[in-house]
């Protein structure tokens, strides 16, 4: 057959995410699904806010349907952009406008369009700090240009900086940053940020090119312990933000999201624009219009985040007091644990004979650990705990 061999690879292997998912719902067949302790996919299980429900239902009432099911403008719906710059600037320092937003089918559309409108060269590099969200290097690698990935933290999970300044080139494009972080839940301080700032400028001016900071902000509102996430475009001058609905919300299935580039960004217009083309190259103009119209109605609403904070509580404490090394999430819904030998897949893999389904972390470019996805029912994490001690059990009789 005469296909692309790179899609033929990508398509006929799931993630380690999804096979294990998939591996749940075998097992559950077998065993009964409450015997089934699945922690693979960051799916939320709390429900959207009731303000969804009223703006469907009131859209649905008032509005016809050539307007909620139709087209709109290829880069996203005037009245959204307008609303959202409204909404951020009386959330942030910022003074934003609604041509700098591009309206998308959630991050992950976010991060395509973006990597895609600024790769110029197959020499251009993006940086991935691991850990890191799997399909980084898939997007980055299809936009036509180079992953290079620094390596982790092992202490606090932050930045690296000697090893990023190392890795920063003049081929050097951009950078990705994701926080709260998928898959260890930390979020980077404000001091963290502007230490990142400084060392981005001051590589630029060296280089004599511009490198750009894209935030991926899935999990902007979800936040524990008080914590305000920084606007991170006020730190670094050319920041470019992906975010998603689908985790605030609780929309995973409805695809909406944004790109901003504030006007500040070098050259704003030009990337803008090449966002748009961006955007019509890879077929994803016009997100999902009746969706767009809803976000406008919830803005500065979320899901329940205090489940999650529930939850992220109730594991850290029991798994911590088993004797299990976790690092403290102050974000997103993921615990992020010391396999109890070297080798995360082959953890993973005994964690099976107790039904656990833990996600090693070794395509997210950290050997040695395993992400717990807590946006789960709190009674599910209860149950698991005999599992959890049990498996604890199992190498401490080995050793």
């Amino acid at each position: 057959m005469n296909l692309s061999q790179e899609m033929l690879e990508l398509g006929s292997k799931r993630s380690v995410i999804r096979e294990l998912f998939e591996y749940g719902k075998r097992q559950a067949a077998i065993v009964g699904a409450e015997n089934v302790y699945d922690y693979s996919i960051g799916k939320p299980t709390v429900p959207a806010p009731e303000c969804v429900k009223e703006a469907i239902l009131s859209l649905l009432e008032t509005e016809p349907s050539d307007v909620l099911h139709g087209y709109t403008s290829a880069q996203g719906d005037l009245e959204l952009r307008a609303g959202l710059a409204a909404y951020m600037n009386a959330s942030y320092p910022c003074k934003l406008h609604a041509d700098d937003f591009y309206i998308t089918c959630g991050a992950a559309a976010s991060l395509a369009i973006t990597l895609k409108a600024l790769t110029a060269a197959e020499t251009d590099e993006f940086i991935v700090l691991a850990p890191y969200f799997p399909e980084y290097p898939v997007f980055i690698r299809n936009a036509g240009a180079r992953t290079v990935v620094v390596p982790p933290d092992m202490g606090k999970f932050e930045i690296p900086f000697d090893l990023l300044a190392a890795a920063l080139t003049p081929n050097t494009k951009g950078v990705i940053i994701n926080s709260p972080n998928n898959p260890t839940g930390i979020v980077y301080p404000d001091a963290v940020l502007k230490e990142l700032a400084e060392l981005l400028r001051r590589k630029s001016a060296e280089f004599g090119t511009a490198i750009y900071l894209i935030s991926d902000e899935p999990y902007r509102e979800v936040v524990y312990d008080g914590i305000t996430p920084a606007y991170i475009p006020a730190i670094y001058e050319n920041t470019i933000v992906c975010y998603s609905y689908s985790k605030s919300l609780s929309l995973t299935g409805e695809r909406i999201g944004y790109i901003l580039v504030p006007s500040h960004v070098e050259e704003a217009r030009a990337v803008y624009a090449a966002v748009c083309g961006a955007g019509r190259a890879l077929g994803y103009v016009c997100a999902p219009s009746l969706f767009q119209k809803v976000v406008l109605k919830c803005l500065g609403e979320t899901a329940d985040i205090s489940a999650y904070d529930y939850n992220r509580t109730l594991l850290y404490d029991a798994l911590s007091e088993m004797g299990y090394d976790c690092v403290k999430p102050g974000g997103a819904f993921y615990l992020f644990v010391r396999a109890l030998e070297a080798d995360a897949v082959a953890f993973s893999e005994k964690a099976k004979a107790f039904n656990l389904l833990l996600v090693p972390a070794d395509d997210f470019g950290c050997p040695g650990y395993v992400r717990i996805s807590y946006c789960v029912q709190p009674d599910m994490i209860r149950r698991s705990l005999p599992a959890f001690r049990q498996l604890r059990e199992l190498y401490s009789n080995e050793a």
